[in-house]
């Protein structure tokens, strides 16, 4: 009976603990998380959590719902088109999970899943989007804070919240996501600590490249290009006794890499300024180190060089196995000639290499010699790599990696890329080709030795010089017959590349306009409203590449009269050009904004450079005491493409008037001055639109 009793009491105390177990299971039991729905027309750089999971609606595969790149994309993207785009979700909305990442050089556009997006020479701040689950070990905000100071509100579950100053001050206590392990270099961390781009500062972080091999290099077909002869005559090998190459060396190497993890900068400052002048920051920051950096040669000495000739100059140099040695030193000795005749020097042309093969490699950067005769002897050095000829691979790279700061590359100066290629490449050019040009960057072929008609059927990508050149006039390339013939194209080829005016890849949304702002200063806006319109200008003219062989800025106020604040060749700096819109004093007065339009024609567009976009960007608050239409139409017909913003009491019918066509996207209303930065990223991605749209040939 004892042991009977003993039995019971051990179950009931075994089965109430395991009541007790359950229950306090259900308790700790991890709280459901709720996910923000957004809207379709929200872009990635108005939220300003660096990862987050949210919900898009049905209905946002629509061309108004714009975006720019493909796999990365520019935050003023729609973030659920781009998810679309990327086949994260579909149409009928999802949920999707968004990483800010740092800005891109160049975003890609292309058509996929019935979104079609665009392609940008570069911005601030990208983002990636996949599928809506959580990562491991992080955790995510249920609301989203937004960098407007809107108050429309955001759902979040059942709970709407609102945003602006009531989420703000949510964002000390909201949770974000914060990884349990550090995550790749590629990745940034997220984080909520604000900190100032302009003195964020990357580490460097060396890591092994992946192993590159030839193997990849065979799938391109590496028997159909020629091989030379080892032994090299005197005279050109005719095309019956070329031999075609089908020997594969199977070489593979190993190279450090270096790396920078780049902090994310804090979403906030990524958002435009509107109470505060930061004139010296830029958006555009990058941060990069080549091997050659990190092993500089010192300079022996400096020249000044051909100023008539400012242009940063990269040569992808033939190392293939079908150039033969010899032939190798024939184009070692006419990039040697090139260097002497373009007159290398600090404030003239600078001039690095990249010998390609299977793979490409910096010989050296821009910044490694800054005199002719120095540059001549490291070309003599140069010892061939062998391998394939890649030159779709070589252009990629140098997109990717040699116009960059901490490479030597100045900004202002047109940058180039001259290929030298022996026959025809072994890989496809049009692709790598079409992404360098929207990153700005002016294509030279120098091809020697042209296919034959009976070795045609050998080239991978028929017409590939004229698939890969900024224009199919022949300007961008040369055909030179025989590599004894080299010498008498290094004068053509440098006044080509010396040309800057018609070095048309090197212009970019960003660095070919003369961009005339047309303030109205009437007494109806008051001094308080006009330095927000002074900001306003500031913050759209700071987001452009300003030097006097780039985008210019002028300005002119008006009231019943006109002045001219400031002209297009007045100031050649970014940092002038903002301290001078500071400057501007409020005049006061009537609105005559006919008047200012024709006086800006005259002022400030008449004198524009033959090889600028002339853009006027008109700001007014109120009906014009004369009439618009006929001085618009006469700008318009003068190639000036008017952007027209409205403030409070502007007239609707003015404003469509002034605005070029279609003029729903050249112009603009607010209802009050404050709202005025709204559209400051409005105006840069129509720019953009508008610039990327032109025929290329």
């Amino acid at each position: 009976t004892f042991f009977l009793i003993l039995c019971l009491f051990v179950l009931g105390v075994f089965l109430t603990c395991t009541y007790t177990a359950k229950e306090a299971t259900k308790k700790t039991k991890k709280a459901k998380l709720y996910v923000p729905q957004i809207d379709c027309d929200v872009k990635a750089g108005k939220i300003i959590n660096p990862e987050f999971i949210a919900k898009c609606p049905p209905g946002c595969q629509d061309v108004k719902y714009r975006v720019y790149g493909t796999d990365i994309y520019a935050s003023f993207s729609s973030v659920c088109s781009a998810a679309i785009h990327s086949g994260v979700i579909d149409n009928t909305g999802g949920k999707i999970l968004v990483q800010k990442v740092a800005g891109h050089s160049g975003y890609r556009g292309s058509f996929s899943n019935g979104v079609r997006s665009l392609s940008l020479p570069r911005w601030r701040e990208s983002f990636l989007v996949s599928e809506g689950k959580p990562r491991k070990g992080v955790t995510y905000p249920s609301t989203l804070e937004f960098s407007s100071s809107k108050s429309t509100a955001v759902k979040s579950g059942n709970v709407n919240v609102p945003t602006g100053d009531a989420v703000r001050k949510e964002h000390q206590t909201t949770p974000v996501p914060t990884p349990a392990t550090q995550m790749a270099t590629t990745t940034p961390t997220p984080t909520t600590t604000t900190t100032d781009p302009s003195t964020t500062v990357p580490q460097p972080t060396t890591t092994p490249a992946t192993t590159r091999t030839t193997a990849a290099a065979a799938k391109t077909r590496p028997g159909l290009h020629r091989v030379r002869d080892m032994a090299f005559s005197g005279t050109s090998t005719s095309a019956s006794s070329r031999s075609i190459l089908r020997h594969n060396t199977g070489v593979q190497r190993q190279e450090p890499v270096a790396t920078f993890q780049r902090a994310a900068g804090s979403p906030a400052h990524l958002a435009v300024e509107t109470d505060s002048w930061k004139p010296g920051l830029s958006l555009f920051d990058t941060g990069f180190s080549s091997k050659e950096e990190l092993n500089q040669k010192p300079r022996e000495s400096i020249s000044q060089g051909n100023q008539n000739c400012k242009v940063d100059l990269s040569f992808l140099m033939d190392g293939s196995w079908s150039i033969g040695k010899r032939r190798f030193q024939l184009q070692k000795r006419f990039l040697g000639n090139v260097a002497q005749a373009l007159g290398i020097g600090s404030t003239g042309p600078l001039m690095g290499i990249v010998q390609y093969g299977d793979d490409p490699s910096t010989e050296f950067n821009l910044k490694t010699y800054a005199n002719s005769k120095d540059l001549r002897n490291a070309i003599e050095k140069i010892q061939q790599k062998g391998g394939l000829s890649n030159v779709g691979k070589a252009l990629s790279f140098v997109n990717k990696n040699f116009f960059l700061d901490a490479n030597g590359n100045r900004g202002g100066a047109p940058n180039v890329v001259v290929v030298v290629v022996d026959g025809w490449p072994t890989d496809r050019v049009e692709e790598a080709s079409r992404l360098a040009r929207e990153s700005g960057i002016n294509i030279f072929f120098v091809t020697v030795e042209a296919a034959a008609q009976s070795e045609k059927q050998n080239v991978i990508e028929l017409n590939f010089v004229d698939k890969a050149v900024c224009r199919t006039s022949g300007f961008y390339s040369i055909n030179v017959p025989s590599w004894f013939s080299l010498h008498k194209v290094v004068q053509p080829l440098v006044k080509r590349v010396c040309d800057t005016d018609r070095l048309v890849c090197s212009k970019t949304c960003l660095n070919s306009a003369d961009i005339g702002f047309v303030i109205d200063g009437s007494s109806s806006v008051g001094t308080g409203n006009f330095r927000t319109v002074l900001q306003f200008v500031a913050n759209i003219s700071k987001e452009f590449e300003i030097s006097d062989t780039d985008t210019r800025v002028g300005a002119v106020q008006y009231t019943y009269e006109q002045r001219l604040e400031f002209s297009f060749d007045k100031y050649s700096t970014k940092q002038d050009v903002l301290n001078a819109i500071k400057r501007i004093s409020y005049w006061s007065g009537g609105t005559s904004t006919g008047a200012a339009i024709s006086y800006a024609s005259e002022q400030l567009f008449s004198k524009s450079k033959p090889n600028k976009r002339k853009i006027m960007i008109l700001i007014t608050d109120g009906r014009s005491y004369d009439d618009v239409s006929m001085p618009a139409m006469a700008a318009h017909q003068d190639g000036v493409i008017a952007y027209s913003i409205g403030v409070a009491w502007a007239a609707p019918d003015e404003l469509e008037a002034i605005a070029s066509e279609p003029a729903k996207e050249h112009s603009f209303f607010v209802d009050e001055f404050d709202h005025l930065y709204r559209y400051v990223n409005q105006l840069i991605q129509n720019i953009c639109t508008e610039f990327n749209s032109q025929p290329r040939n």
